[in-house]
Protein backbone atom coordinates (compact mmCIF):
# COMPACT_ATOMS: atom_id res chain seq x y z
CA UNK A 1 0.00 0.00 0.00
CA UNK A 2 0.95 3.52 -0.66
CA UNK A 3 3.22 4.77 2.33
CA UNK A 4 3.02 8.76 2.52
CA UNK A 5 6.49 10.57 3.72
CA UNK A 6 7.49 14.43 4.30
CA UNK A 7 9.56 16.12 1.80
CA UNK A 8 10.84 18.98 3.30
CA UNK A 9 7.76 19.21 5.13
CA UNK A 10 5.03 18.20 2.48
CA UNK A 11 3.91 15.00 2.30
CA UNK A 12 4.97 12.58 -1.18
CA UNK A 13 3.75 9.64 -2.57
CA UNK A 14 6.42 6.67 -3.22
CA UNK A 15 5.74 3.54 -4.84
CA UNK A 16 5.27 0.23 -2.88
CA UNK A 17 5.28 -2.74 -4.11
CA UNK A 18 2.38 -3.19 -6.22
CA UNK A 19 0.42 0.49 -5.75
CA UNK A 20 1.57 1.85 -9.01
CA UNK A 21 2.21 5.07 -7.68
CA UNK A 22 5.45 6.68 -9.23
CA UNK A 23 7.21 9.54 -7.83
CA UNK A 24 8.29 12.41 -9.48
CA UNK A 25 11.64 12.28 -8.02
CA UNK A 26 13.83 14.10 -10.81
CA UNK A 27 15.35 17.55 -9.70
CA UNK A 28 12.15 19.68 -11.88
CA UNK A 29 9.53 17.72 -10.51
CA UNK A 30 10.94 18.44 -7.05
CA UNK A 31 11.50 22.20 -8.37
CA UNK A 32 7.89 22.06 -9.79
CA UNK A 33 6.10 20.97 -5.87
CA UNK A 34 8.05 23.72 -3.89
CA UNK A 35 7.12 26.70 -6.04
CA UNK A 36 3.60 25.44 -5.77
CA UNK A 37 3.76 24.99 -2.41
CA UNK A 38 5.81 28.45 -2.16
CA UNK A 39 3.35 30.33 -4.15
CA UNK A 40 0.01 28.30 -3.35
CA UNK A 41 -1.94 31.18 -1.65
CA UNK A 42 -1.89 32.74 -5.28
CA UNK A 43 -4.46 30.01 -6.69
CA UNK A 44 -7.32 32.36 -4.66
CA UNK A 45 -8.87 35.20 -7.19
CA UNK A 46 -9.57 37.73 -4.10
CA UNK A 47 -6.14 37.03 -3.22
CA UNK A 48 -4.53 37.54 -6.72
CA UNK A 49 -5.95 41.01 -6.71
CA UNK A 50 -4.89 42.01 -3.13
CA UNK A 51 -1.27 40.67 -4.53
CA UNK A 52 -1.27 42.59 -7.50
CA UNK A 53 -2.39 45.79 -6.00
CA UNK A 54 -0.53 45.67 -2.91
CA UNK A 55 2.65 45.48 -5.10
CA UNK A 56 2.26 48.39 -7.05
CA UNK A 57 1.30 50.66 -3.78
CA UNK A 58 4.34 49.05 -1.64
CA UNK A 59 6.54 50.29 -4.38
CA UNK A 60 5.26 53.81 -3.98
CA UNK A 61 5.40 53.20 -0.21
CA UNK A 62 9.20 52.87 0.11
CA UNK A 63 10.06 55.47 -3.05
CA UNK A 64 8.11 57.39 -0.07
CA UNK A 65 10.22 56.21 3.04
CA UNK A 66 13.32 56.93 1.14
CA UNK A 67 12.32 60.35 0.17
CA UNK A 68 10.90 61.15 3.17
CA UNK A 69 14.09 59.85 5.27
CA UNK A 70 16.29 61.49 2.50
CA UNK A 71 14.28 64.87 2.54
CA UNK A 72 14.78 65.14 6.89
CA UNK A 73 18.42 64.15 6.88
CA UNK A 74 19.94 66.65 4.28
CA UNK A 75 17.53 69.04 3.02
CA UNK A 76 15.66 69.82 6.15
CA UNK A 77 18.44 69.35 8.78
CA UNK A 78 22.18 68.81 8.08
CA UNK A 79 22.59 64.89 8.85
CA UNK A 80 20.56 64.37 11.54
CA UNK A 81 20.03 60.89 12.45
CA UNK A 82 17.80 62.41 15.36
CA UNK A 83 15.53 63.80 13.33
CA UNK A 84 14.94 60.71 11.24
CA UNK A 85 14.43 58.73 14.69
CA UNK A 86 12.17 61.99 15.54
CA UNK A 87 9.97 60.84 12.27
CA UNK A 88 10.00 57.51 12.48
CA UNK A 89 9.03 57.75 16.34
CA UNK A 90 5.68 60.09 15.28
CA UNK A 91 5.01 57.72 12.23
CA UNK A 92 5.27 54.91 14.12
CA UNK A 93 4.25 55.58 17.72
CA UNK A 94 0.51 55.87 17.31
CA UNK A 95 -0.38 52.13 17.18
CA UNK A 96 0.72 52.08 21.04
CA UNK A 97 -2.21 54.59 22.07
CA UNK A 98 -4.73 53.83 19.59
CA UNK A 99 -4.44 50.25 20.35
CA UNK A 100 -7.95 49.68 21.77
CA UNK A 101 -9.71 51.09 19.08
CA UNK A 102 -7.94 49.61 16.68
CA UNK A 103 -8.23 46.15 18.04
CA UNK A 104 -11.84 46.61 18.23
CA UNK A 105 -12.14 48.26 14.56
CA UNK A 106 -10.16 44.83 13.13
CA UNK A 107 -12.87 42.45 14.99
CA UNK A 108 -15.92 44.99 14.84
CA UNK A 109 -15.63 46.58 11.26
CA UNK A 110 -15.98 45.50 7.99
CA UNK A 111 -12.04 45.06 6.95
CA UNK A 112 -12.66 45.46 3.37
CA UNK A 113 -14.43 48.48 3.64
CA UNK A 114 -12.53 49.55 6.61
CA UNK A 115 -9.24 49.21 4.45
CA UNK A 116 -10.17 51.22 1.37
CA UNK A 117 -11.26 54.05 3.84
CA UNK A 118 -7.88 53.64 5.65
CA UNK A 119 -5.74 53.33 2.52
CA UNK A 120 -7.68 56.37 0.56
CA UNK A 121 -6.33 58.64 3.65
CA UNK A 122 -3.16 57.14 2.89
CA UNK A 123 -3.23 58.54 -0.56
CA UNK A 124 -4.72 61.69 0.40
CA UNK A 125 -1.73 62.20 2.98
CA UNK A 126 0.86 61.26 0.62
CA UNK A 127 -0.42 63.88 -1.66
CA UNK A 128 -0.30 66.67 0.56
CA UNK A 129 3.24 66.37 1.77
CA UNK A 130 4.12 66.12 -2.27
CA UNK A 131 2.19 69.79 -2.98
CA UNK A 132 3.32 71.23 -0.34
CA UNK A 133 7.47 69.97 -0.82
CA UNK A 134 6.80 70.97 -4.37
CA UNK A 135 5.93 74.37 -3.99
CA UNK A 136 9.09 75.01 -1.46
CA UNK A 137 7.49 75.61 1.48
CA UNK A 138 7.88 72.67 3.39
CA UNK A 139 9.51 72.82 7.06
CA UNK A 140 11.10 69.61 9.22
CA UNK A 141 7.52 70.25 11.71
CA UNK A 142 5.42 69.89 8.26
CA UNK A 143 7.04 66.41 7.97
CA UNK A 144 6.66 65.57 11.76
CA UNK A 145 2.79 66.49 11.27
CA UNK A 146 2.11 64.00 8.30
CA UNK A 147 4.38 61.38 10.16
CA UNK A 148 1.77 62.06 13.46
CA UNK A 149 -0.97 61.59 11.31
CA UNK A 150 -0.34 58.87 8.60
CA UNK A 151 1.08 57.11 12.10
CA UNK A 152 -2.52 57.36 13.73
CA UNK A 153 -3.90 55.81 10.09
CA UNK A 154 -1.72 53.07 9.82
CA UNK A 155 -2.72 52.27 13.77
CA UNK A 156 -6.29 51.45 12.19
CA UNK A 157 -5.17 49.56 8.91
CA UNK A 158 -2.14 47.49 10.16
CA UNK A 159 -4.19 44.88 11.99
CA UNK A 160 -7.12 45.33 9.80
CA UNK A 161 -4.41 44.29 7.03
CA UNK A 162 -3.38 41.90 8.94
CA UNK A 163 -6.17 39.89 10.09
CA UNK A 164 -8.08 40.34 6.41
CA UNK A 165 -5.52 37.90 4.64
CA UNK A 166 -7.12 35.16 6.90
CA UNK A 167 -10.64 36.29 5.14
CA UNK A 168 -8.82 35.70 1.67
CA UNK A 169 -7.15 32.19 2.17
CA UNK A 170 -8.01 30.84 5.15
CA UNK A 171 -5.93 29.70 8.25
CA UNK A 172 -4.85 26.50 6.39
CA UNK A 173 -3.04 28.78 4.03
CA UNK A 174 -2.71 31.82 6.14
CA UNK A 175 1.36 30.96 7.31
CA UNK A 176 2.17 31.16 3.16
CA UNK A 177 -0.18 34.25 2.45
CA UNK A 178 1.55 36.32 5.17
CA UNK A 179 4.73 35.09 3.96
CA UNK A 180 3.98 35.92 0.36
CA UNK A 181 2.65 39.39 1.76
CA UNK A 182 6.60 40.17 2.82
CA UNK A 183 7.55 38.84 -0.59
CA UNK A 184 5.20 41.37 -2.04
CA UNK A 185 6.85 44.24 0.19
CA UNK A 186 9.58 43.46 0.16
CA UNK A 187 10.15 42.49 -3.81
CA UNK A 188 8.93 46.32 -3.84
CA UNK A 189 11.70 47.14 -1.77
CA UNK A 190 13.99 45.93 -4.23
CA UNK A 191 12.28 48.44 -6.95
CA UNK A 192 10.94 51.46 -4.47
CA UNK A 193 14.45 52.75 -3.15
CA UNK A 194 16.84 52.57 -6.44
CA UNK A 195 13.83 54.59 -8.08
CA UNK A 196 13.39 56.97 -5.58
CA UNK A 197 17.02 58.01 -5.58
CA UNK A 198 16.81 58.54 -9.26
CA UNK A 199 13.88 60.45 -8.98
CA UNK A 200 15.63 62.79 -5.90
CA UNK A 201 18.63 63.30 -7.74
CA UNK A 202 16.25 63.84 -10.94
CA UNK A 203 13.59 66.01 -9.76
CA UNK A 204 12.99 66.24 -5.99
CA UNK A 205 11.77 63.98 -3.10
CA UNK A 206 8.34 66.32 -4.04
CA UNK A 207 7.46 64.30 -7.34
CA UNK A 208 8.01 60.86 -5.09
CA UNK A 209 5.55 61.97 -2.49
CA UNK A 210 3.04 62.37 -5.72
CA UNK A 211 4.12 59.04 -7.46
CA UNK A 212 3.10 57.46 -4.17
CA UNK A 213 -0.20 59.11 -3.98
CA UNK A 214 -1.06 57.89 -7.30
CA UNK A 215 -0.08 53.93 -5.99
CA UNK A 216 -2.66 53.56 -3.82
CA UNK A 217 -5.00 53.65 -6.65
CA UNK A 218 -3.68 50.23 -7.20
CA UNK A 219 -4.87 48.54 -3.77
CA UNK A 220 -8.53 50.37 -3.65
CA UNK A 221 -8.66 49.25 -7.26
CA UNK A 222 -8.15 45.81 -6.16
CA UNK A 223 -10.40 45.63 -3.22
CA UNK A 224 -13.43 47.26 -4.60
CA UNK A 225 -13.22 44.71 -7.66
CA UNK A 226 -13.04 41.65 -4.84
CA UNK A 227 -15.63 38.59 -5.06
CA UNK A 228 -17.21 39.67 -1.48
CA UNK A 229 -19.03 36.27 -1.63
CA UNK A 230 -15.46 34.14 -1.74
CA UNK A 231 -14.49 35.79 1.09
CA UNK A 232 -14.14 33.78 4.26
CA UNK A 233 -15.53 35.90 7.17
CA UNK A 234 -13.96 35.75 10.40
CA UNK A 235 -16.08 35.70 13.64
CA UNK A 236 -16.87 39.19 15.25
CA UNK A 237 -16.76 40.05 18.48
CA UNK A 238 -19.11 42.03 20.39
CA UNK A 239 -16.90 43.44 22.82
CA UNK A 240 -16.91 47.00 24.17
CA UNK A 241 -14.41 49.26 24.67
CA UNK A 242 -12.77 47.71 27.40
CA UNK A 243 -12.72 44.28 25.44
CA UNK A 244 -9.27 45.34 24.48
CA UNK A 245 -8.13 44.18 27.90
CA UNK A 246 -9.49 40.51 27.00
CA UNK A 247 -6.70 40.67 24.35
CA UNK A 248 -3.50 41.28 27.31
CA UNK A 249 -5.84 38.78 29.38
CA UNK A 250 -5.72 35.82 26.70
CA UNK A 251 -1.95 36.67 26.07
CA UNK A 252 -0.77 36.49 29.81
CA UNK A 253 -2.48 33.27 29.55
CA UNK A 254 -0.30 31.99 26.67
CA UNK A 255 3.29 31.85 27.41
CA UNK A 256 4.48 31.13 23.91
CA UNK A 257 2.75 34.39 22.53
CA UNK A 258 3.94 36.54 25.33
CA UNK A 259 8.11 35.30 24.61
CA UNK A 260 7.15 35.71 21.09
CA UNK A 261 6.00 39.14 21.33
CA UNK A 262 8.11 39.79 24.08
CA UNK A 263 11.12 38.88 21.09
CA UNK A 264 9.56 41.19 19.03
CA UNK A 265 9.28 44.38 21.16
CA UNK A 266 13.42 43.92 21.93
CA UNK A 267 14.42 43.09 18.08
CA UNK A 268 11.65 45.68 16.50
CA UNK A 269 13.05 48.51 19.65
CA UNK A 270 16.56 48.36 18.57
CA UNK A 271 17.10 46.21 16.04
CA UNK A 272 14.76 46.87 13.12
CA UNK A 273 15.58 50.68 12.51
CA UNK A 274 17.25 50.24 9.30
CA UNK A 275 16.74 53.56 8.06
CA UNK A 276 18.86 55.43 10.28
CA UNK A 277 21.91 52.46 10.14
CA UNK A 278 21.34 52.60 5.82
CA UNK A 279 21.14 56.61 6.16
CA UNK A 280 23.67 57.46 8.26
CA UNK A 281 26.15 54.80 7.09
CA UNK A 282 25.79 55.87 3.63
CA UNK A 283 26.08 59.73 4.21
CA UNK A 284 28.13 59.65 7.35
CA UNK A 285 30.16 56.73 6.68
CA UNK A 286 30.84 56.09 3.10
CA UNK A 287 30.39 59.79 1.89
CA UNK A 288 27.49 59.14 -0.27
CA UNK A 289 24.08 60.88 -1.91
CA UNK A 290 20.60 59.67 -2.80
CA UNK A 291 21.65 57.02 -5.25
CA UNK A 292 23.93 55.33 -2.59
CA UNK A 293 21.03 55.90 0.03
CA UNK A 294 18.43 53.82 -2.33
CA UNK A 295 20.99 51.09 -3.89
CA UNK A 296 21.87 49.89 -0.33
CA UNK A 297 18.10 49.78 0.71
CA UNK A 298 17.27 47.57 -2.45
CA UNK A 299 20.44 45.55 -1.87
CA UNK A 300 18.85 44.80 2.01
CA UNK A 301 15.37 43.80 0.14
CA UNK A 302 16.99 41.50 -1.88
CA UNK A 303 17.76 39.26 1.17
CA UNK A 304 14.13 40.36 2.51
CA UNK A 305 12.61 38.97 -0.21
CA UNK A 306 14.76 35.43 -0.01
CA UNK A 307 13.90 35.66 3.16
CA UNK A 308 10.05 36.03 2.92
CA UNK A 309 10.11 33.34 -0.08
CA UNK A 310 12.18 31.06 2.52
CA UNK A 311 9.18 31.04 5.19
CA UNK A 312 6.29 30.62 2.49
CA UNK A 313 7.76 27.35 1.45
CA UNK A 314 7.57 25.98 5.15
CA UNK A 315 4.49 25.36 6.72
CA UNK A 316 4.17 26.13 9.97
CA UNK A 317 6.84 28.58 12.37
CA UNK A 318 7.94 27.28 15.70
CA UNK A 319 9.95 29.01 18.50
CA UNK A 320 12.83 27.03 17.89
CA UNK A 321 12.84 29.16 14.46
CA UNK A 322 12.21 32.72 16.00
CA UNK A 323 15.57 31.76 18.71
CA UNK A 324 18.00 30.59 15.61
CA UNK A 325 16.81 33.87 13.83
CA UNK A 326 17.05 36.13 16.30
CA UNK A 327 20.68 35.15 16.84
CA UNK A 328 21.99 35.03 13.72
CA UNK A 329 20.36 38.52 13.01
CA UNK A 330 21.80 39.72 15.48
CA UNK A 331 25.42 38.44 14.69
CA UNK A 332 25.03 39.66 11.40
CA UNK A 333 24.46 43.22 12.71
CA UNK A 334 27.66 43.17 14.51
CA UNK A 335 29.36 41.92 11.31
CA UNK A 336 27.86 44.97 8.83
CA UNK A 337 29.28 46.94 11.55
CA UNK A 338 32.46 46.33 11.06
CA UNK A 339 32.66 46.19 6.97
CA UNK A 340 34.59 48.80 5.35
CA UNK A 341 33.08 49.73 2.56
CA UNK A 342 29.87 50.25 0.54
CA UNK A 343 30.14 46.63 -1.28
CA UNK A 344 30.46 44.72 1.67
CA UNK A 345 28.08 46.40 3.88
CA UNK A 346 25.39 46.16 1.20
CA UNK A 347 26.33 42.16 1.25
CA UNK A 348 26.00 41.81 4.41
CA UNK A 349 22.83 43.75 4.54
CA UNK A 350 21.49 41.35 1.98
CA UNK A 351 22.17 38.82 4.84
CA UNK A 352 20.46 40.66 7.25
CA UNK A 353 17.36 41.50 5.15
CA UNK A 354 16.72 37.52 5.01
CA UNK A 355 17.41 36.88 9.11
CA UNK A 356 15.22 40.00 9.88
CA UNK A 357 12.09 38.67 7.55
CA UNK A 358 12.50 35.18 8.76
CA UNK A 359 11.96 36.30 12.23
CA UNK A 360 9.44 38.77 11.73
CA UNK A 361 7.16 36.38 9.54
CA UNK A 362 7.73 33.92 10.99
CA UNK A 363 6.39 35.62 14.19
CA UNK A 364 3.30 37.15 12.51
CA UNK A 365 1.86 33.95 11.78
CA UNK A 366 2.91 32.14 15.17
CA UNK A 367 1.00 34.56 16.98
CA UNK A 368 -2.11 34.77 14.56
CA UNK A 369 -2.39 30.66 14.22
CA UNK A 370 -1.99 30.19 18.00
CA UNK A 371 -5.14 32.56 18.58
CA UNK A 372 -8.45 31.71 18.12
CA UNK A 373 -10.18 33.43 15.50
CA UNK A 374 -12.90 35.82 17.89
CA UNK A 375 -9.52 37.41 19.31
CA UNK A 376 -7.39 37.36 16.45
CA UNK A 377 -8.07 41.15 15.88
CA UNK A 378 -7.27 42.27 18.96
CA UNK A 379 -4.07 40.30 19.48
CA UNK A 380 -3.11 41.02 16.47
CA UNK A 381 -3.80 45.18 17.35
CA UNK A 382 -1.27 44.42 20.05
CA UNK A 383 1.13 42.55 17.70
CA UNK A 384 1.26 45.48 15.31
CA UNK A 385 1.22 47.70 18.75
CA UNK A 386 4.75 46.54 19.77
CA UNK A 387 5.71 46.01 15.84
CA UNK A 388 4.96 49.48 14.71
CA UNK A 389 5.20 51.23 18.14
CA UNK A 390 8.16 49.92 19.72
CA UNK A 391 10.37 51.48 16.86
CA UNK A 392 9.35 55.02 18.27
CA UNK A 393 10.87 53.95 21.42
CA UNK A 394 14.29 52.89 20.04
CA UNK A 395 14.88 55.23 16.91
CA UNK A 396 15.47 58.66 18.83
CA UNK A 397 18.31 56.44 20.95
CA UNK A 398 19.63 54.81 18.08
CA UNK A 399 19.87 58.29 16.07
CA UNK A 400 21.41 59.84 19.09
CA UNK A 401 23.55 57.07 19.17
CA UNK A 402 24.66 56.82 15.50
CA UNK A 403 24.74 61.05 15.69
CA UNK A 404 27.17 61.33 18.43
CA UNK A 405 29.10 57.77 18.23
CA UNK A 406 28.71 56.96 14.83
CA UNK A 407 26.55 54.82 12.84
CA UNK A 408 28.96 51.39 13.28
CA UNK A 409 27.79 51.98 17.27
CA UNK A 410 24.29 52.22 16.32
CA UNK A 411 24.55 49.19 14.50
CA UNK A 412 26.54 47.34 17.90
CA UNK A 413 22.68 48.17 19.25
CA UNK A 414 21.33 46.23 17.13
CA UNK A 415 23.28 43.91 17.36
CA UNK A 416 22.80 43.47 20.95
CA UNK A 417 18.87 43.66 20.34
CA UNK A 418 19.33 40.04 18.36
CA UNK A 419 21.23 38.51 20.98
CA UNK A 420 19.21 39.19 23.85
CA UNK A 421 15.88 37.75 22.33
CA UNK A 422 17.37 34.47 21.31
CA UNK A 423 18.89 34.21 25.04
CA UNK A 424 15.53 35.10 25.96
CA UNK A 425 13.95 32.38 24.01
CA UNK A 426 16.50 30.10 24.77
CA UNK A 427 15.71 30.28 28.74
CA UNK A 428 12.04 30.49 28.14
CA UNK A 429 12.62 26.69 26.20
CA UNK A 430 14.87 25.45 28.90
CA UNK A 431 11.90 25.77 31.65
CA UNK A 432 8.67 24.58 29.16
CA UNK A 433 10.40 22.12 27.15
CA UNK A 434 7.28 19.57 27.60
CA UNK A 435 5.77 22.47 26.11
CA UNK A 436 7.80 22.62 23.34
CA UNK A 437 7.52 18.92 22.19
CA UNK A 438 3.93 19.86 22.02
CA UNK A 439 4.74 22.13 19.73
CA UNK A 440 7.01 20.62 17.25
CA UNK A 441 4.17 17.28 17.74
CA UNK A 442 1.23 19.75 16.46
CA UNK A 443 3.28 20.87 13.66
CA UNK A 444 4.23 17.87 12.44
CA UNK A 445 0.40 16.46 12.58
CA UNK A 446 -0.58 19.72 10.26
CA UNK A 447 2.21 18.80 8.10
CA UNK A 448 1.21 15.21 7.68
CA UNK A 449 2.05 12.40 9.62
CA UNK A 450 3.91 9.23 8.22
CA UNK A 451 1.57 6.47 8.09
CA UNK A 452 2.30 2.94 7.06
Amino acid sequence: MARTQLVDGAPRATRDAGCGVIPDRTQDGILRSRLRRTFRSLADYNYRLWAAGALVSNVGTWMQRIAQDWLVLTELTRHSGTAVGIVMSLQFGPPIVLMPLAGLAADRCDRRRLLIATQSAMALLALGLGLLTLSGRVELWHVYLFAAVLGCVTAFDSPVRQTFVAELVGDDDLPNAVALNSTLFNGARLVGPAVAGVMIAAVGSGWVFVANAVSFVGVIAALAAMRVGELRRLPRSDAGITGMVDGFRYIRGRPDLALALAMLFIVGTYGLNFPIFISTMAVTTFRGGPDLYGALSSTMAVGSVAGALLVASRRTPSLRRLRASALAFGLACALAALMPGPASFGAVLAAIGVLAQVFTTSTNSLVQLSTDASMRGRVMAIYMGIFLGCTPLGAPLVGRIADTLGPRWALAVGAASGVVAAALAAAYMARHRDNETKVAGAADDRNGPTTA
